[in-house]
């Protein structure tokens, strides 16, 4: 019988007459990978505060836009309807914002080393509802624009579809996990942009030209204000979403201002001017006030004016006719 004295006892003379295992090569040194740094770039209070003020503002906004379109007749209420949907969208969108729900985190890789391997990451909040609220709100603005000019129907689908592809390609770039294939989408959405400054500063102006003075002095004054509006917002998405040179709270803060003058200032401006012309503004019939059941097609009505310069034209030519005929 061993007892368990005996075996410890063994053990110990085995384990003195052991050596360990010569060898000529050097060990191994353990490497252990450096962890990339990783920094979160958020809103603080101030962005937070922001986005809850134009939420009211743009609220407020819509509300005003319904009263006055409430105060014209249907056939006058065009744009009014499209106005107040514009400032309808971008309150829900900023509500959304606002409450954390329209928001997003994606990484950037800003550091690497000799080896290529990762060393910095960027997580920075991507406010992706503001992409569907422009997606919805600047194909609106554009509708505006193109019916005070007087835009044919070709030129307006153009228009519009030339911003949603600059829309979608902004969304893209920023969510883009690199820079090279953010900056190609920004390319794209900058050549869409020049394509609507074309349709609306170029064929705008042509097409208003045929109208009186004071709509064509109004959309020459409007159209200026916006383009010049719409031009800031890649700059600033440059500064900011593109290159990171701008914190979140400033990025919230200058799309704050653009879109509070884009959508707010602009909408009243034009309202306003609108029903100061309304005698010389084309009033919608037909299925617009009337509805389907009283009559199915879209009629436009002519202002008095104009009825009474077709009427005088009409008798001129019928007088010249007589006359040949005589």
């Amino acid at each position: 019988m061993i007892i368990p004295q005996e075996i410890s006892e063994a053990a110990t003379q085995v384990a003195t007459n052991l050596r360990p295992y010569e060898t000529n090569h050097m060990p191994l040194p353990t490497v252990i990978p450096d962890i990339p740094r990783v920094y979160h770039q958020t809103s603080s209070g101030v962005g937070h505060r922001t986005l809850w003020v134009v939420c009211v503002l743009m609220g407020l906004s819509s509300l005003a836009f319904y009263i006055m379109a409430m105060r014209v007749p249907v056939q006058k209420r065009l744009f009014h309807v499209i106005t107040a949907l514009v400032t309808t969208f971008a309150f829900f969108s900023y509500y959304a914002m606002a409450t954390g729900d329209g928001i997003t985190s994606h990484s950037y890789v800003t550091g690497r080393s000799k080896h290529g391997a990762v060393t910095e990451i960027v997580e920075r909040d991507i406010y992706w509802a503001r992409y569907v609220d422009w997606s919805l709100t600047t194909p609106l603005l554009l509708l505006d624009l193109s019916l005070l000019a007087g835009l044919n129907g070709a030129s307006i689908l153009v228009t519009v579809v030339s911003d949603v592809i600059m829309i979608l390609a902004g969304l893209f770039a920023a969510l883009s996990g690199d820079e090279a294939p953010a900056w190609g989408w920004y390319a794209f959405a900058c050549i869409a942009y020049l394509n609507i400054v074309y349709q609306v500063g170029y064929k705008g102006r042509h097409a208003v030209s045929a109208k009186d003075n004071k709509t064509r002095a109004f959309f020459g004054a409007i159209s200026i204000f916006t383009l010049l509006l719409w031009t800031a917002y890649p700059i600033v998405w440059g500064i900011a979403d593109g290159s990171r040179r701008v914190n979140v709270d400033g990025e919230i803060i200058a799309y704050a201002v653009l879109d509070v003058l884009a959508k707010g200032v602009f909408g009243f401006w034009l309202l306003v001017t609108h029903d100061s012309m309304a005698q010389t503004v084309p009033s919608i019939d037909g299925f617009w006030s009337n509805g389907i059941s009283h009559e199915g097609t879209l009629r436009v009505s002519l202002a008095p004016r104009l009825k009474m310069f077709l009427a005088s034209a009409n008798d001129k030519s019928g007088g010249r006719r007589t006359h040949t005929r005589q």
